[in-house]
């Protein structure tokens, strides 16, 4: 009758893993390493399973990627579509017109994940800020700020007089960037603010609206629909 030794080492010799030696015969794998460990043929064999270990883990990583990637679209796609029934929701909507027009100016449109907008006008900041929250319906906690400021500027003041202009929460502004202005004397005494959400579904909207906006705003139909609805009124 066999050994559990002589079974592992029959294992071993066919190829299997430690792993797999240690489900079938439940001999931990510290033992197996004092038996199995310095057999020369047992060191090629792990050499080859290491190997066929990487070439599986690869295969099995682009498969994560694939089925990950058509999640996406499918995601981005329901982003597209929900855009559409916005705009036709909101074409007329003075907020919705002045935020997409506001990002069409002033936003980043290059960031694939960044909906974000810098301006030295708290005014502005503030517009976008409804924007987001009323018509996007964005969570205030997910709308951040960052400051770009001078190093003479005090961070504590520059921040505190952003979020009583902007109605940003102090808590949701980030770490401030400090640059060095070109004139001394014709400088802003508050720095920039830049408003951000991290968000690529809310992104594939945004960039929707601005190719669908820009064109109704040009269209003669637009405005006389304006006056239809008025006189529906």
């Amino acid at each position: 009758m066999r050994t559990d030794r002589q079974l592992a080492i029959k294992m071993r010799s066919e190829g299997k893993s430690y792993a797999e030696i240690f489900h079938e015969l439940k001999i931990p794998r510290s033992t197996l390493s004092g038996w199995l460990g310095n057999l020369d043929w047992s060191t090629h064999i792990k050499k080859r399973l290491s190997i066929l270990s990487n070439v599986n883990s690869t295969i099995r990583l682009r498969e994560l990627n694939r089925i990950r990637g058509l999640h996406l679209i499918r995601v981005y796609e329901q982003a597209k579509k929900e855009a559409g029934d916005e705009f036709k929701r909101f074409r007329y909507h003075p907020l919705f017109i002045s935020g997409v027009m506001l990002y069409w100016g002033e936003g980043d449109k290059r960031s694939r994940h960044h909906t974000r907008l810098i301006n030295t006008d708290p005014e502005m900041i503030k517009l976008f800020s409804l924007f987001l929250r009323q018509l996007c319906r964005i969570p205030d906690q997910k709308i951040k700020a960052a400051l770009t400021i001078y190093p003479d500027l005090d961070e504590k003041e520059c921040r505190k007089y952003w979020s009583w202009k902007s109605g940003i929460d102090e808590t949701n502004f980030t770490k401030s960037m400090i640059i060095q202005g070109r004139h001394k004397t014709n400088r802003l005494s508050y720095g920039m603010c830049t408003i951000l959400v991290t968000s690529t579904y809310l992104k594939v909207k945004m960039l929707e609206w601005l190719q669908t906006l820009p064109q109704e705003l040009m269209k003669r139909q637009y405005y006389e629909s304006i006056g239809r609805e008025a006189d529906m009124v």
